[in-house]
């Protein structure tokens, strides 16, 4: 096993500093970082910190030649630490896999155990992936929203990004839970439509969603999850109900916001922060069980399957924001 080759899609640096991706066919399982599990990937999927990654930002990955690929879903050939059986069915993602760790944009990986969890019955590597981390952290924005207390009351749920990978799963599984939703998108055409397919009751602009410059106005959203951050986070936290919870989980427009503290201390509203990378293992395999069980949506709709070579174009529509819905990378799957 030690000497047979595999395909990945390898990142380096060049002699001017820029990153290149290139696919590579000559790597060996002794290349691989330390760990004691090791799976066959079948599918992979490109996330933003994917592209992050895979065009050198430092706060991403730091050391090159690198493998980026923030989730795999494949077969365990073999686990040093007794966790897994060989032939056992996993997913891996979380913690520093795909970042400083080499990821699943490649046939094989080799990470701890503890990054990996039984993939769900209900689903195959293929589904599982179409979910990825952006589905993940849209089952835990969904999760601290339900957590709230107060009744949510007959405001939508908005979602903000809401062609990103994340904001489109959110709003898959809020409509499968039977909540109304409103998307917000400065894009047009087509995308609207596919929004609404996946539940979306209305699509807003940015502008429609602009609140008066008042620290608090009526509440337009029972609920908010909040896919890219910056400055917009106030007019969503004094526009929400009381009770309502507004989860934050990237910042593509920014990692600053303000906000009086009436939302909180007049309304009690929640920012829940998510973070999806650090989650124990037996909260992710929880979370994974509903999104193949009473959470499951189908995301075929708003996917598309690349293989390696298919990734450094996935990679720049994504950077460029043209990029709608989940790309799904096929490694070993049939």
């Amino acid at each position: 096993m030690a000497a047979e080759r595999f395909s990945a899609y390898l990142v380096n640096r060049t002699g001017s500093g820029s990153c290149l991706g290139e696919v590579r066919s000559d790597l060996t399982v002794d290349q691989l970082p330390e760990g004691e599990l090791l799976v066959r990937v079948d599918c992979s999927s490109i996330n933003y910190k994917d592209a992050l990654s895979a065009t050198g930002n430092p706060g991403v990955t730091k050391l090159y030649p690198h493998v980026p690929g923030i989730d795999a879903a494949g077969t365990v050939v073999a686990d040093r630490s007794g966790r897994f059986a060989p032939g056992a069915r996993v997913i891996v993602s979380g913690h520093r896999f795909g970042m400083d760790h080499w990821g699943g944009f490649a046939q094989y990986v080799r990470v701890p155990a503890a990054w990996a969890v039984p993939l769900p019955a209900g689903l195959s590597p293929l589904e599982s992936m179409r979910l990825g981390t952006a589905g993940f952290t849209a089952a835990l924005c969904l999760e601290a929203i339900l957590g709230q207390e107060r009744e949510r009351g007959p405001e939508p749920v908005l979602v903000t990004g809401a062609t990103g990978g994340v904001a489109m799963v959110a709003i898959a599984l809020l409509a499968r839970l039977g909540i109304p939703v409103a998307a917000l998108t400065r894009k047009e055409g087509g995308v609207r439509g596919r929004l609404r397919q996946l539940g979306a009751g209305e699509v807003l602009t940015p502008e429609e969603a602009a609140a008066p410059d008042r620290p608090l106005v009526k509440p337009r959203w029972s609920g908010v999850v909040d896919t890219v951050g910056g400055a917009g986070l106030e007019d969503l936290l004094k526009a929400t109900r009381a009770g309502g919870v507004v989860t934050t989980c990237g910042m593509a427009a920014g990692n600053r916001f303000s906000s009086s503290v009436f939302p909180f201390i007049l309304r009690g509203v929640t920012l829940a922060g998510i973070d999806s990378a650090e989650q124990p293992a037996a909260r992710r395999g929880a979370l994974w069980e509903r999104l193949a069980g009473d959470w499951r949506v189908d995301l075929a709709p708003v996917c598309v399957e690349v293989r390696l070579d298919g990734i450094a174009g996935a990679v720049r529509d994504l950077l460029a924001g043209t990029h709608v819905g989940r790309t799904v990378v096929q490694l070993n799957a049939h």
